[in-house]
């Protein structure tokens, strides 16, 4: 009896790694090197597929495809310059191999020339026998180039040569969606759904682009159809929580997410929005205990952690609050949102100085907030820092320099620190700017709004004449 062809890739494959094992030297066919070599590079064994090429190429030195095959993983090494000279020996024998082009083609790519990149692959369009792999990779150079119109295009190709090529649905929809074209791909899907009816893929995708438009019982309907297709599609079981979740159907929401998580190991997403549904359902006990769970699967999510502290902070129990946000900051202390809410917190209970480092880390992170600026200034002013208050309003003024919020704020800052003249500077400068705004003055250095020439200069800008 005949074998087959993975009995034979079987094979073929246990003498080479037994020969290895050995250090005995087998005869292997081009062919069966080929399918060695292409085994180890799909399974990402570099090294065997190395040795294999090294060893076909030593048994059949003029093997084009085995050269090709080394010039894949010259490129995989970055090693461009050896690929590409062994390339162009290559192609002054093999003109008609489209594999050339495209390994050529792959190179120029890595050296992020796009468009000599897919000149190439139009010249091995015309000459391969499998006109989809080169259609893809025509789609990806466009992609590349952010050329999303021609990269959909290609990719519309692929998908009309193969139904299956899912990675090209994909892609399509992405280009739909960066160029926010979502009734174009909400019709694209219904095309492509009429010639394959139960692809649940696409009835997903289609799902999602009717959320985007904010038509969540057309949303609704097309997870529906997803999970008839699949009822072990587990993306489509979340997506159609989140639609039930915007129409306020809690209850439909949690059996949704729960289905998804009894599909596959648990998700931290799912665990979160369950605890998100108990939460607006009034169910206290549960919402934390699923966003205990979430945090428990996934330490690194901090949307897990901030659910817990909001929940705390909405209660008015911060220490609670305080107490969940420590344990974020301990492991990521990088976060923008942890400090900010660590920050807040500890100003609630009074905790200023705390309060005030939390409100510089999250400047230092990078959030420059115009309240995040102005709540640290606040706290400086609490603790009588007004050096270090005035400085944080100077650097605050370089990111909004027409600001009444600030200038009030300088003003009296200059005013307590009996410089009249810069006082007076800041305090013109924000009654032009706002007047209302002198409550700030009023509510931060109520002795100073008494001052008779801090009165005398806010008179004069209700009434120039005077």
């Amino acid at each position: 009896m005949q074998s087959s062809p993975n009995e034979h890739n079987n094979f073929s494959l246990s003498r080479f790694e037994s020969m290895l094992k050995t250090n005995s030297v087998l005869f292997f066919d081009s062919n069966e090197f080929e399918e060695i070599i292409h085994y180890y590079l799909e399974n990402g064994k570099i090294a065997l597929a190395k040795k294999a090429t090294k060893l076909g190429l030593e048994q059949h030195p003029t093997s084009t495809n085995l050269k090709l095959f080394q010039v894949e993983i010259y490129v995989f090494e970055n090693k461009l310059d050896i690929a590409d000279e062994l390339l162009d020996k290559l192609f002054h024998i093999e003109q008609s191999n489209e594999e050339v082009y495209i390994q050529k083609a792959n190179i120029l790519s890595r050296r992020d020339n796009h468009e000599e990149a897919i000149k190439l692959l139009e010249q091995a369009l015309k000459i391969t026998n499998d006109e989809s792999d080169v259609l893809s990779l025509l789609g990806m150079e466009y992609l590349f180039l952010e050329d999303f119109e021609n990269s959909k295009y290609y990719f519309m190709k692929c998908l009309e040569q193969d139904k299956e090529d899912f990675s090209a649905l994909y892609n399509i929809i992405y280009c739909f969606e960066y160029l926010e074209q979502h009734e174009a791909a909400i019709e694209y899907l219904n095309e492509f759904l009429n010639s394959k009816p139960y692809c649940e893929v696409a009835w997903h995708q289609l799902g999602k682009q009717y959320f985007v438009l904010k038509d969540f019982n057309k949303a609704l309907a097309a997870f529906d159809f997803a999970i008839i297709s699949d009822d072990r599609f587990i993306g489509a079981y979340l997506e159609k929580g989140k639609v039930l979740e915007k129409l306020k159907r809690y209850n439909e929401a949690i059996d949704s997410y729960t289905i998804s998580l009894g599909l596959d190991d648990p998700t931290s997403f799912a665990l979160l929005r369950i605890g998100k549904c108990y939460e607006r359902l009034g169910c206290d006990e549960l919402a934390i205990q699923f966003f205990n769970k979430c945090v428990e699967e996934d330490a690194l999510l901090d949307k897990g952690w901030i659910a817990i502290t909001d929940f705390y902070y909405k209660k008015k129990n911060y220490q609670k609050a305080l107490y969940y946000i420590d344990k974020a900051i301990n492991i990521d202390s990088e976060n923008v949102l942890y400090w900010k809410r660590y920050a807040k917190i500890n100003q609630k209970l009074s905790l200023f100085e705390e309060a005030e480092h939390g409100f510089r880390r999250t400047l230092e992170l990078g959030n420059y907030e115009l309240e995040t600026w102005l709540s640290r200034n606040d706290i400086l002013i609490q603790l009588g820092e007004y050096n270090a208050a005035t400085n944080n309003l100077f650097q605050a003024a370089e990111f909004y320099p027409e600001c009444a919020e600030i200038e009030f704020r300088l003003a009296g800052l200059f005013f307590n620190n009996n410089d009249f003249r810069k006082g007076e500077f800041h305090l013109k400068n924000a009654l032009k700017l706002d007047a209302e705004y002198i409550l700030i003055i009023e509510e931060l250095f109520p002795e100073i709004i008494e001052n008779e020439s801090v009165q005398e200069i806010i008179q004069k800008h209700k009434n120039p004449s005077l």
